[in-house]
């Protein structure tokens, strides 16, 4: 009697992200309103964002320049000519009942971005990131849900048993590029990075401040899942309602387990919208489509072309920033760096720049990168404030770190003393007075030598101190040596 095995089906998800990241501007991409969060609402607005008889919108030209350095960022080409689109759809926060997007012609596209994920050893794992494109366009403005039990239980604003709905038009013409991935990630992880990168290069630029909570990057996620080795892919759903990085993953590892339950159950996976729900950690359907939306695209009368001279790229080429990818790479490669302390190092602009500052005022990169991911960073965390803001300079502390190594002080020292040079003490003044001795700066000297030693060994070593002789005894010399006689 043959035995028949069951051989268990292997499924692989394949994942796209759409970004919207709000861009920093003080004025709207149409109009001269304040962009400001947090105003009162309906206070930002005006004739153009209200969509208006008789008004003209007029292309911000910093909206403009901030869509094309984030394109030349994630290694986008730019379209010489480009053109606005007419988006034509039907909602209460859509004061003109279309928004001004592109269409066919965006300004960036065919582009890129490497992530690091870092393994179980601490290697980096890297990955390029195919981007589609990258446009320009307007924002609606905000529907407030309001009377439900959520919103009186928890402040929240939910559209299910609400009893009615205010708007808020104060995004309304706010500047948005949207960012649209090449179905490339396989994981929530990696859609979870993905995302960080992403707003990792907007804040190195410039161009946003890259705020989840406050809506200045929202992601949605496209995802479907086929057997491993099928290049069909399956139906894709889309999940919205993800305010963190950390939802990201959680919500896709979710849709990821229920899509795979589904067809193994035989069930149909249907094109549709599904809500990440935090509360209980799962996806909602929200509404199903039968098909691609019919926008009915057409291009904007009230627009004219947008041509992007060779000045204007060289210009704005010549603005940009080294980019957090290749300062890891540096880390790593010449500065002899651990992915973790490259990657925590570069993760904001400000920490870079002054770790840079550091090391070029003389500190070792390694110490350098250990006082600020260590003992700054558990202070920066623990008074909320950025590295900016604190009163040691990063070549005061490149005079920490060379009085520590030249064992003019020790670390217990340093530490001590700490709190003061973060509230800006010039080292002179910290350690007046706290200087070793030369023959307790040899020893502490030794201390450290021996120490970074006896880490690759097993063999003990001891200092020995009586009144009249310092000696160093070791298993592995003949006999003591007196130190005294080498100061």
């Amino acid at each position: 009697m043959t035995s028949i095995t069951t051989v268990k089906t292997e499924y692989e998800a394949i994942i796209g992200l759409e970004t919207h990241c709000q861009l920093s501007t003080n004025t709207k991409i149409f109009s001269d309103s304040s962009t400001a969060f947090g105003a009162d609402p309906n206070t930002n607005i005006d004739p153009v964002c209200m969509g208006m008889p008789g008004v003209l919108p007029v292309l911000n030209q910093k909206v403009l320049e901030y869509a094309v350095k984030t394109g030349l960022a994630l290694n986008c080409q730019i379209a010489k000519y480009s053109k606005f689109d007419r988006k034509q759809y039907f909602y209460p926060d859509l004061p003109k009942n279309y928004q001004i997007s592109q269409y066919d012609l965006p300004i960036a596209e065919h582009g890129w971005l490497e992530i690091e994920l870092i393994d179980k050893d601490g290697n980096p794992i890297r990955k390029r990131i195919g981007i589609t494109r990258l446009h320009m366009e307007e924002d609606a403005g905000k529907l407030v849900h309001a009377g439900s039990v959520g919103e009186a239980s928890r402040n929240e604003t939910r559209l299910s048993g609400s009893a009615y709905s205010l708007v808020d038009y104060n995004r309304a013409g706010i500047p948005l590029v949207e960012i649209v991935s090449e179905p490339d990630l396989r994981s929530g992880q990696e859609a979870a990075e993905y995302a960080q990168e992403l707003r990792r290069i907007v804040r190195y630029l410039g161009v946003s401040d890259g705020n989840m909570q406050e809506g200045s990057l929202r992601c949605d996620v496209n995802i479907s899942v086929r057997p491993v080795g099928r290049e069909k892919f399956g139906t894709k759903v889309e999940i919205k309602n993800m305010n963190s990085f950390n939802a990201i993953q959680r919500a896709i590892e979710y849709e990821i387990e229920r899509q795979i339950a589904a067809v193994e159950a035989g069930e149909e996976i249907f094109q549709e919208t599904r809500l990440w729900e935090e509360g209980s950690q799962r996806t909602i359907s929200m509404r199903k489509k039968e098909g691609s939306s019919d926008y009915r695209y057409f291009p904007e009368p009230d627009l004219g072309p947008i041509e992007v001279t060779q000045e204007q790229l060289i210009t704005w080429k010549s603005d940009l920033p080294e980019l957090p990818a290749n300062k890891r790479h540096h880390y790593e490669a010449k500065l002899g760096l651990s992915p973790y302390d490259a990657r925590v190092l570069t993760e904001e602009r400000a920490t870079a720049e002054y770790f840079e500052t550091a090391i070029a005022s003389g500190a070792n990169p390694k110490a350098a990168a250990n006082w600020i991911t260590q003992d700054i960073a558990a202070y920066l965390n623990k008074q909320k404030l950025s590295i900016s803001e604190i009163g040691l300079t990063p070549q005061n502390l490149a005079e920490l770190i060379t009085r520590i190594e030249s064992g003019k002080i020790g670390n217990a020292i340093a530490k001590e003393k700490l709190p003061d040079l973060l509230n800006g003490v010039t080292p002179e003044k910290a350690f007046a007075g706290k200087e070793l001795i030369p023959i307790l700066r040899f020893l502490n000297l030794l201390s450290m030598k021996l120490s970074s030693q006896t880490k690759k060994s097993t063999k003990s070593t001891k200092l020995v101190i009586s009144t009249s002789k310092v000696f160093l005894s070791d298993k592995f010399l003949k006999r003591p040596i007196n130190l005294l006689n080498l100061v």
